[in-house]
């Protein structure tokens, strides 16, 4: 499909499956940006996180088996899975076990920067074609109160969330900037992904 017209991408589009191999509502949102059509399926991978692997490698390596999870499934179609890391001093932080968890992560995370990694991976089940990717944002925390810190993690936002917390939610009041792309954050990385999807015919 390299190089063809719009009009043969979006038939090509309508021929194929698209899934993203994840039931993440934030990266649901995201994709829906590109106006293609997609369902949505849960990969139910296992995420290891003690892997000996760079945080680069780990969060591609996360995506891509969520990915084939999923493409097990399916003849024709084009999977997307992805995997969000957060890497404050070297640790690679996932979800947070408990509530108590959450809060000593956020105590960790308070007035200092860290790094957010989403690795992504996309596979033509038809033509055995995948590509995996990795993109990552500096981000930098205001000094957190006690306080602060639990009461965000009463409201249960922070229980899901990789570094336990959300920055397109109430999380982003702890945020003083960030360096690269917000999308990464939030655990899609839109244009990155929108280039690699051209490469598989979508437009």
């Amino acid at each position: 499909m390299h190089g063809s017209s719009p009009g043969a991408a979006v038939q090509y589009c309508r021929m194929r499956k698209i899934i993203l191999a994840s039931l993440s509502p934030r990266r649901r949102e995201i994709l829906k940006k590109l106006r293609l059509p997609f369902t949505t399926e849960g990969s139910g991978h296992e995420e290891d996180l003690k892997l000996k692997l760079n945080p680069h490698d780990l969060a591609k390596h996360l995506a891509l088996r969520k990915a084939e999870a999923v493409a097990k499934r399916h003849k024709n179609a084009i999977i997307i899975g992805a995997d969000t890391i957060v890497v404050l001093k070297g640790r690679v932080l996932g979800k947070p076990e408990s509530a108590a968890d959450a809060r000593k992560m956020l105590g960790r995370l308070s007035g200092k920067a860290h790094t957010v990694i989403t690795g992504f991976a996309i596979i033509d089940t038809k033509t055995g074609e995948k590509v995996s990717k990795a993109c990552e944002t500096r981000v930098h925390f205001r000094k957190l109160t006690a306080r602060e810190i639990a009461e965000y993690v009463r409201t249960r936002e922070p229980l899901d969330m990789a570094g336990s917390y959300a920055i397109q939610g109430m999380g982003g009041a702890f945020i003083k900037r960030i360096e690269g792309d917000y999308y990464t954050v939030v655990g899609l990385p839109l244009s990155i992904l929108a280039d690699e999807l051209r490469k598989f015919g979508l437009q």
